[in-house]
């Protein structure tokens, strides 16, 4: 996810029941979308080798988009429990907002404090820039999480999925499985997200330069806005145009929620879908294997984690433990892994709930 300047939702439970899906079919989800309690669904990595010995003192600033979607409110979750895993971090956090004016007066109190590192999810990259080249000229390391600044001088390091690499594995995961079925020229639909975002447009180029291996297409396609809601209203939309359809990417599990309601509402089996993100909502659909989900692609909140673990060994001056250089690299992108029903069980404790 995810670049997603979001709303807030009704959740899960509240949005399928809000289109009369029975409470049976929510048994297993988060009946909102706040963020769970440290503890509870939380990632983290235990430090190793040397870097599990305690160093300096460390302060670590963290600041992110307010938690009203479930791929951020794991973000928020995971950092602070990676944060806990160090007794030599204190964790310092501001309060979640959408409005970019104030995290950039929540992150300016926090340059203000001489923290000693910043981790920040900025709302928009372009315009939380200055205020990393701000922080980095105080001295203080400015981890960026996901949505990349427009200039390097603004953070020390970056960490964040592989957006055009999310849509290369849902059309790898659809071209394999379409050919393997012999099936030719497939109608192949696309439900995006906000399509002005970078990280949609991405991630439909790597759907389609995909999808053109195999000499397949992107049929019809979508843009909602990577909300349950959203989700809902433009898949009715699609398959009201698309009487038949072999293959549906959606970008978003979240999104996907309502992708599914519709799908369902419509009665529509004859294609199977590929969702993204990889929350556990979605995992769980697919290990049950009763739903036109077979598969989804992930771009996980888990960075969050990892992004805390990098601003403690930056702010300490150290390296990561298994490379040989003694400095922590300026990049980090993760890689977008298939989750079907055949590795599910070992992906499905890393997955965020909708």
């Amino acid at each position: 996810m995810s670049d997603s300047l979001l709303p807030g939702g009704l959740g899960r439970r509240g949005f399928l029941a809000a289109l009369g899906v029975g409470a049976a079919a929510t048994v297993a989800a988060c009946t909102s979308n706040e963020a769970p309690s440290s503890g509870s669904g939380a990632n983290v990595a235990a430090a190793a080798g040397d870097n599990a010995t305690p160093g300096a003192p460390v302060t670590i600033g963290f600041s992110a988009p307010a938690a009203d979607h479930g791929w951020i409110a794991a973000i928020a979750n995971n950092a602070k429990a990676q944060a806990e895993q160090y007794p030599d971090v204190t964790f310092a956090p501001v309060n979640p907002t959408n409005d970019v004016a104030q995290q950039i007066a929540a992150v300016e109190t926090l340059i203000n404090q001489k923290v000693d590192a910043l981790v920040i999810l900025p709302n928009d990259g372009s315009q939380l820039t200055s205020l990393g080249r701000r922080a980095m000229d105080a001295d203080i390391p400015v981890i960026n999480l996901d949505r990349v600044f427009d200039s390097p001088l603004a953070y020390r390091t970056w960490i964040g999925g592989d957006n055009y690499g999310m849509g290369v594995s849902a059309g790898t995961y659809i071209g394999e499985r379409l050919r393997a079925a012999n099936v030719t020229n497939p109608v192949i639909g696309e439900v995006a997200g906000i399509d002005n975002l970078p990280l949609t447009q991405e991630r439909s180029r790597g759907f389609s330069d995909a999808l053109a291996s195999y000499g397949f297409a992107v049929g019809p396609r979508q843009a909602a806005d990577f909300t349950a809601q959203g989700g809902q209203r433009v898949t009715a939309n699609l398959l009201q145009a698309a009487p038949k359809l072999d293959a549906l990417w959606n970008h978003d599990d979240d999104q996907g929620i309502g992708v599914l309601a519709a799908v369902n509402q419509a009665g529509r089996t004859e294609f199977f879908m590929v969702g993204g993100a990889g929350s556990a909502n979605a995992m769980r659909d697919i290990q049950a294997d009763n739903t036109v989900l077979k598969a989804t692609v992930t771009y996980s909140p888990t960075m969050a984690s990892s992004a805390i673990a990098l601003a403690r060994l930056v702010a300490q001056n150290r390296g990561m433990g298994d490379l040989v250089e003694k400095e922590v690299p300026t990049s980090i992108t993760l890689a977008s892994a298939t989750i079907t029903r055949d590795n599910v069980a070992d992906y499905l404790p890393l997955g965020f709930e909708s």
